[in-house]
């Protein structure tokens, strides 16, 4: 592995000894490279959008949104559901009309990467203050760069550079930490069908009155009989009744007589 221009900002210590590595490193392995991840405090934020879907054709979808504004989504996943009542639907199961609600979670948890990188070797070569050559295990040399002002724990005492000596053993250990910042993401879309259509207005009846004549009586129906014409005066009636009255005076005077 190289590490000419990786060890130029790293931590270089070099400690002196035979044993004591804080990483065992193997004969096979003369560079061993461990990572470890650690989660610091994650901050959550909620974005909640909501809008009223107001076109659907195959897989473009417009909505307007709360403030009025229209936002085109174009290509919706088919594996994009909206729940509705309890039920999954779809995006070729949207209707205009329905109130959509879309809940945005993002998560953002800050870590830091640390990196160590160990190596065994003697010192084959110093040429003080930025350059050793190591000559590792399996027999090969590897040359790295020491940062400035570095220093060196030799048998209790602090050196740089210029206290390093060929054919000592030492052991080299790089540790880098890089902070990075996860985000993830989730999403939940809700839904409301659309409200049922408003019942009709009351429209007042309106009775129209159409006059309708009646028929006539059956008993008006029947002409009346025609009056008879007059072919004699009451000159007769009148005689006979002159005549009853002379009558019944000659019958009272026959009977006053005879008594």
């Amino acid at each position: 592995m190289n590490l000419k221009a990786s060890w130029t900002r790293a931590w270089l210590a070099l400690v002196v000894g035979t044993v004591g590595l804080a990483l065992t490193v193997s004969a096979s392995a003369q560079v061993e490279t461990t990572t470890t991840t650690t989660a610091h405090k994650a901050s959550v934020q909620t974005t909640v959008e909501s809008g009223e879907v107001v076109y659907v054709s195959g897989n473009d979808l417009m909505v307007r949104a709360s403030d009025g504004s229209m936002r085109h989504f174009a290509n919706v996943p088919e594996s994009v559901r909206v729940t509705v009542d309890g039920q999954q639907l779809g995006i070729h199961d949207l209707k205009p009309g329905m109130k959509l609600q879309r809940t945005i979670t993002t998560t953002t948890t800050p870590k830091t990467i640390t990196t160590v990188k160990s190596v065994t070797g003697t010192v084959w070569y110093i040429s003080p203050p930025s350059t050793v050559i190591l000559k590792l295990e399996d027999g090969s040399n590897q040359k790295f760069t020491i940062p400035k002002g570095q220093k060196f724990d030799i048998d209790g005492q602090m050196v740089d550079a210029w206290g390093l000596k060929k054919g000592m053993k030492v052991s080299a250990t790089k540790v880098v930490e890089e902070p990075i910042v996860d985000v993830s993401q989730s999403r939940t879309v809700t839904g409301q069908m659309p409200p049922p259509p408003p019942p009709p207005p009351d429209v007042p009846i309106l009775v129209v009155y159409v006059p309708v004549s009646a028929p006539a009586p059956a008993a008006v129906a029947a002409a009346a009989p025609p009056e008879l014409p007059k072919t004699g005066s009451e000159l007769p009636l009148i005689g006979l009744l002159g005549f009853l009255a002379l009558a019944s005076s000659a019958g009272l005077r026959m009977a006053r007589k005879s008594r």
